[in-house]
């Protein structure tokens, strides 16, 4: 006998389809969804990425500031300022928990206008480091500009020195043709010690055309062989050497520059006994010694 077909065994080809659609459709959601998941994280870790380089790059102007103020504190006001810009976008960048491409692009604009502040500075820095490069030079020039004008003026004074002193030789007076002797009361030499009334003492003050001119001192000093200085009174002083000295006799004479005779005369009238040996006399004018003789008494 033939088997009868039930109702609910009949093959509806319409509702197969829609489950396979539907099937289809849950497959492309899954497969949507899994790549929107893996979309986003890639995002956010791009987003992660470029976060940490800008806030990389923003630490790395912070230090860097810190070394343009170390080394240059002219402009450290300047330097504070700009610092500071940049430590507020760190920080508000720090507090951001999760970011968009919106924000991290506004970031970066920010990032780039004060990299570019920063720039100015090290450009402003470099020409002020060539302008004092230049200013060391000219500094260094003219140092040694000046270094050369007073070793000039060293020599130059120098020179002027050595010619003050050949001037005050050439002018220094000199006594010539000394001579020394001793006299008896008429006048006549004598070379005992007690026979001796007056010690006479010739020469010539030699022509002189630079030496000053008109009234002149000439002073004498008298040593005995024992040294001790023959005098007529202990307010007999005269300057030499920045010194008041004694002197043993005195004349005033009138000099014009040529050959001028003169002689002076020391009396053997005081209490200082002339004695043997040989006496030393000099002579002096000017504030100079002129002349050197010796005398021996017997």
């Amino acid at each position: 006998m033939f088997n009868q077909e039930k109702p609910g065994d009949s093959f509806d080809p319409r509702k197969n389809a829609l489950v396979i659609i539907m099937a289809v459709l849950l497959v492309a959601v899954v497969v949507l969804l899994f790549w929107q998941r893996s979309q986003h994280a890639e995002m956010t870790a791009v987003m992660k990425q470029e976060k940490a380089a800008i806030e990389t790059e923003l630490n790395g102007m912070v230090l860097g500031y810190d070394s343009l103020k170390r080394n240059n504190t002219t402009l450290s006001i300047q330097f504070e300022g700009a610092q500071g810009k940049v430590k507020e976008l760190l920080a508000e960048i720090e507090q951001v928990k999760s970011t968009s491409f919106t924000q991290i692009s506004k970031y970066r604009d920010e990032m780039n206008t004060l990299r570019k502040i920063m720039r100015d500075y090290v450009i402003q820095i470099d020409s002020l480091n060539q302008k004092n490069l230049r200013l060391m030079a000219e500094n260094s020039n003219v140092k040694q500009e000046v270094t050369e004008v007073k070793t000039i003026n060293q020599n130059l004074e120098q020179e002027k020195k050595k010619l003050e002193q050949t001037v005050t030789l050439a002018a220094t007076l000199e006594a010539v043709g000394l001579k020394a002797t001793g006299t008896n009361k008429r006048g006549k030499e004598q070379s005992r010690a007690s026979k001796i009334e007056s010690i006479k003492i010739d020469f010539t003050l030699a022509k002189n055309l630079t030496a000053k001119r008109g009234a002149k001192n000439i002073y004498l000093r008298i040593q005995r062989p024992d040294q001790l200085l023959l005098t007529k009174s202990d307010k007999d002083l005269f300057k030499f050497e920045g010194l008041n000295i004694p002197f043993s006799a005195v004349r005033e004479v009138e000099y014009e520059g040529m050959d001028l005779p003169v002689s002076i005369y020391w009396d053997n009238t005081g209490q200082q006994a002339l004695v043997a040996g040989q006496y030393t006399i000099d002579i002096f004018a000017d504030g100079n010694n002129i002349g050197t003789t010796s005398l021996e008494i017997k």
